[in-house]
């Protein structure tokens, strides 16, 4: 009988043990393509900018709703999601139905940082888009894609789903993930090519080419801070796609899943100066290329 009970003793305490271990271990999921059949979600990183309300006004006129990945406003000088016009911006994108979701504070390689600075990172932009909507993201996507164990991890510990995507504006490129195994992306024609400098009819031509290949469904990167995308190509896309008898939802829609972990009244938002985090972008095209190439880069470029 006292076997029988040393040995329950020890089992439970190796439970006990384990239970942290697991916790810890725990990796979120990741979302390369939408579950549900015959949608599209389209979707739009790095904002809030000047053009998010153009892009929403086009998702709203053709009665269709898209995705809006946040960061810091890096491509306003002294700007920043706190600003009243980008605090604007992001109301403005959820008052109107559209999912908002997070990509991380100063959109860095994830992969390059530590721990702590991961979860600095998706905890920062997660409180500012809950103080400024009352919502709480469910979905996050690392910038560049880049993610490793660790940072699955940390999403996971925030209850947060990981989205990445199959129909972007890569057409043969490596991301290079600093001391991370290379990843190759060779989408050929299926490239909307809005962040290689690709004209906009260039852009165009490759959404025809996604049409004609017919997909069951699409998950989508564009951005919203080209005024060609926004003025242009993303307008042509949503009658193209929608032409094409998709339905244009959001990325939870297209999951079957809920957008937000919860909903409540906006917080009172933080006073912060939007200069700490003034972070300079690559001057051109090819600089912002170099950037996800190992070597020497500027100290005041945000790559």
């Amino acid at each position: 009988m006292f076997f029988v009970i040393g040995l329950t003793i020890i089992l439970v305490a190796l439970a006990c043990q384990a239970a942290p271990q697991q916790r810890r271990q725990q990796k979120a999921q990741v979302v390369y393509s939408c579950t549900v059949p015959n949608t599209v979600a389209l979707t739009f990183d790095d904002g809030p900018y000047i053009y998010l309300p153009d892009v929403v006004n086009a998702l709203v006129a053709a009665g269709v709703k898209g995705t809006f990945f946040f960061i810091l406003q890096v491509f306003d000088e002294g700007g920043c999601i706190y600003t009243p016009a980008m605090v604007s911006n992001v109301l403005y994108a959820y008052n109107h139905g559209m999912q908002v979701a997070s990509h991380t504070w100063s959109h860095p390689y994830l992969t390059s940082l530590s721990q702590d600075q991961v979860v600095s990172q998706m905890s920062q932009i997660d409180l500012a888009i809950e103080q400024i909507t009352g919502a709480l993201p469910a979905f996050m996507r690392p910038p560049y894609g880049a993610f490793n164990d660790g940072v699955l991890q940390a999403a996971a510990a925030r209850n947060q789903t990981v989205v990445v995507w199959d129909f972007e504006w890569v057409i043969v490129r490596t991301i290079y993930r600093k001391s991370e195994p290379l990843k190759i992306f060779a989408l050929g024609p299926t490239s909307s090519g809005d962040s290689t400098g690709a004209s906009p009819a260039q852009q165009m031509a490759s959404y025809d080419a996604l049409v004609a290949r017919r997909p069951n469904t699409v998950l989508s990167l564009e951005h919203e801070v080209y005024e060609t995308s926004a003025h242009e190509v993303i307008p042509y896309a949503i009658q193209k796609l929608k032409g094409a008898g998709y339905n244009l939802v959001t990325v939870a829609e297209c999951l079957g899943m809920q957008p937000y972990q919860f909903v409540s009244a906006p917080m009172a938002q933080q006073a912060v100066s939007c200069t700490k985090f003034l972070i300079s972008i690559p001057p051109s095209f090819t600089d912002f290329f170099n950037c996800m190439k190992p070597g020497n880069i500027p100290s005041t470029w945000h790559c």
